[in-house]
């Protein structure tokens, strides 16, 4: 027996992979959830140099080089906000030194 209950708009979508052009989405979650959000990001951030980020419509897999930059904005007025932002870059290809 399937524990899945399929509502009149609950289709079988595919999922998009995202690896090329641009993409942008913002999501709202719970502190609850954005903690856990952050403690699977940190995991694959620790566990190596790829990560995939994934909704149930949309993964975006990517392989990325240290250093990870990680921007610090906070605005204070009538509404204070504080954004933390983490930029991963691609691997430069080829760029690489080595001696043999």
């Amino acid at each position: 027996m399937d524990d899945r209950v399929e509502l009149p708009d609950d289709r079988d979508r595919q999922r998009t992979t995202v690896t090329d052009g641009f993409f942008e989405r913002e999501i709202h979650l719970s502190r609850a959830a954005t903690a856990d959000f952050l403690r699977d990001l940190a995991d694959q951030i620790e566990n190596d140099t790829s990560l995939t980020l994934s909704s149930q419509e949309w993964e975006i897999p990517f392989e990325y080089r240290e250093p990870v930059e990680i921007e610090v904005e906070f605005a204070g007025g009538r509404e204070s906000e504080l954004e933390v932002e983490l930029e991963f870059t691609e691997p430069r290809g080829g760029e690489e030194l080595s001696v043999e």
